[in-house]
């Protein structure tokens, strides 16, 4: 895998070397203890797609094994976050590699333990999960949660992880509403709910998660995983175990379907070539 040099905040080189495997899907900008992995495919705005869900899964671990990073912004590109998903790359993979990978995606996010600020840039209806599982999160206005990609529209059982995450930010109740039906939150009632911190013009952003994570980024890096893992050990501690058993029940309904097939993108009428 390629090694490059970060860019900082302002599109320049660092005044140190910071150092890091190319991806295809993600672009790397570090400043003074700060990385932000921007998510994006070819540029625009996030497609999950099998290279996606691979590049995440090794970005996630390397991050977390990466001293020179005291706080993670995660974010996607342009005016959504992520609201298509390409089915058909998925075929090309066993149900059992899928399942091996899918189980080191989110426990490698999990174990990040520096503080992570998810920064949501539009809608994200695919995988939500992810920037959610940020230790403080921040939506532009016109962002909105939902799942997509799993029963509502495909009968896929919504079992690798965004059943965990989503559980623990909405409850029992509204959970299975929202994941059986497919409902769409806006970021406003995000907030009033309690999984969105603050709601912001969509231009002024990535300037406040900068802010954030600077001010976080003053304090020694020891510090800051010592308060994350306070802050976060109840969830933590289970999720794992949680993981296994969804991504299983979510193998036994692919099983039951036949197996992964080639289709449509979620929500969209033509399938991906």
């Amino acid at each position: 895998m390629p090694i490059l040099g970060a860019k900082d905040r302002h599109g320049e080189a660092g005044s140190m070397t910071f150092e890091h495997p190319h991806w295809e899907r993600i672009s790397i900008t570090h400043d003074n203890g700060v990385t932000e992995m921007q998510f994006h495919t070819n540029g625009g705005s996030f497609v999950w797609d099998a290279q996606a869900h691979t590049e995440l899964t090794e970005a996630f671990d390397w991050v977390g094994k990466n001293h020179a990073t005291k706080v993670l912004i995660l974010t996607g590109t342009g005016e959504a976050y992520c609201t298509e998903l390409d089915v058909t790359s998925f075929t090309r993979h066993s149900w059992d590699y899928i399942w091996w990978e899918g189980r080191r995606m989110l426990r490698n996010l999990n174990d990040v333990e520096i503080p992570i600020i998810g920064a949501v840039n539009g809608p994200a209806l695919i995988h939500s999960e992810i920037p959610v599982m940020g230790d403080i999160v921040l939506a532009a206005e016109h962002a909105e949660f939902a799942d997509k990609a799993h029963f509502p529209l495909r009968d896929t059982i919504p079992g690798d992880g965004v059943n965990l995450v989503w559980g623990e930010l909405l409850g029992p109740t509204r959970v299975k509403y929202w994941l059986l039906t497919g409902s769409v939150i806006g970021a406003e009632e995000g907030k009033q709910i309690g999984f969105i911190n603050e709601v912001l013009p969509a231009e002024k952003l990535m300037d406040r998660a900068w802010e954030i994570a600077r001010d976080l980024a003053r304090r020694d890096v020891a510090m800051l995983r010592y308060a994350k893992a306070a802050a976060s050990i109840g969830f933590r501690r289970n999720f794992n175990e949680g993981l296994s058993h969804g991504l299983g029940v979510e193998g036994s309904g692919h099983w039951y379907m036949g197996g992964l097939k080639a289709g449509q993108l979620s929500g969209h009428e033509t399938p991906r070539p």
